[in-house]
């Protein structure tokens, strides 16, 4: 068996109960702006290279980079030495992705991925329990609902009980879901193939008539555009991510001239040499506070 077969037989084993996966699809969140060791772009790789290159390949990553993460994904997949790309099922149809921390704009993979891909109730990083595939979903349903008879939401969507939740899922959506922590993360085994694999790709507006939206057209895939997130300087406070961050938006406003930071604001901050992490909280900022553009 390849190693993605074998991760998912593994996977398949831990979460035996039968029961299909609901009509949705995978959605990889990325920054296309972002530089890469060899100088290029995000976007630049992916028009060039026609793959979505794990964050081990390119160097940049949003969660843990290296540390623990092999030692995590022996115990979700095994010994399958499978290095899956990561992205998060869409369940509620959220415009910005499921899972925004991670990226200004998303790829939409075609259904037929699905079918490689295992699942996790939460991030890998929290070593999840409750793990699935497309046909053995069950266990990631069901915790789905009890976090809803708990809560009272889950993946952005609320509800007064399980029932509700699950209709209210498939309603149409034209606001941004915010879920910087409440998705179900995909493990994407066997490689991600921009030609075969994409669907679609969703864009920030800040991007647009931009060099970032050239190379986003470049993909050869459609684009469509998310509503967007746009945050006065003055609002990001401390309270969030910490008190280096107030003075880093004021001072980034003032660097460009420009009083209202979004996500084409914070690449280019980034480019320019401001601390990844520092500029990663100002975009979770801007993802849980954010006007529409």
């Amino acid at each position: 068996m390849t190693p993605a077969q074998k991760a998912l037989a593994f996977v398949r084993a831990l979460s035996a109960s039968p029961g299909l996966m609901p009509h949705a699809a995978i959605t990889v969140n990325f920054h296309p702006d972002r530089l890469l060791a060899d100088g290029r772009t995000v976007i630049e790789h992916l028009t060039t290279d026609g793959v979505y290159r794990t964050q081990y390949e390119t160097g940049i990553s949003n969660g843990g980079l290296g540390g623990d993460r092999p030692h995590w994904e022996r115990r979700m997949f095994g010994d399958s030495g499978s290095r899956p790309v990561y992205g998060a099922l869409n369940l509620a149809g959220h415009p910005d992705g499921a899972a925004p921390r991670f990226g200004s704009c998303h790829l939409v993979l075609h259904h037929h991925v699905n079918a490689r891909a295992t699942y996790s109730l939460g991030d890998s990083v929290t070593l999840p329990t409750v793990v699935g595939t497309a046909t053995t979903f069950t266990a990631v349903w069901d915790g789905l609902c009890a976090q809803v008879t708990r809560t009272g939401q889950a993946l952005g969507v609320t509800a007064p009980d399980a029932a509700q939740w699950a209709a209210a899922l498939t309603a149409p959506r034209s606001h941004a879901g915010r879920t910087l922590d409440d998705y179900v993360e995909a493990q994407i085994h066997g490689g991600l193939s921009i030609s075969t694999d994409v669907a679609a790709l969703v864009a920030d507006p800040s991007f647009r008539g931009t060099g970032t939206e050239t190379g986003l057209r470049a993909l050869g895939v459609p684009v469509r555009w998310h509503p967007g997130f746009r945050l006065d300087a003055t609002g990001f406070d401390a309270e969030a991510r910490g008190p280096e961050i107030p003075p880093l938006a004021r001072a980034i406003a003032g660097r460009y001239r420009q009083p209202t930071l979004d996500a084409a604001l914070l690449g280019r901050a980034a480019r320019d040499g401001d601390p990844a992490q520092l500029v990663k909280y100002l975009w979770h900022i801007l993802v849980m506070r954010g006007r529409p553009a």
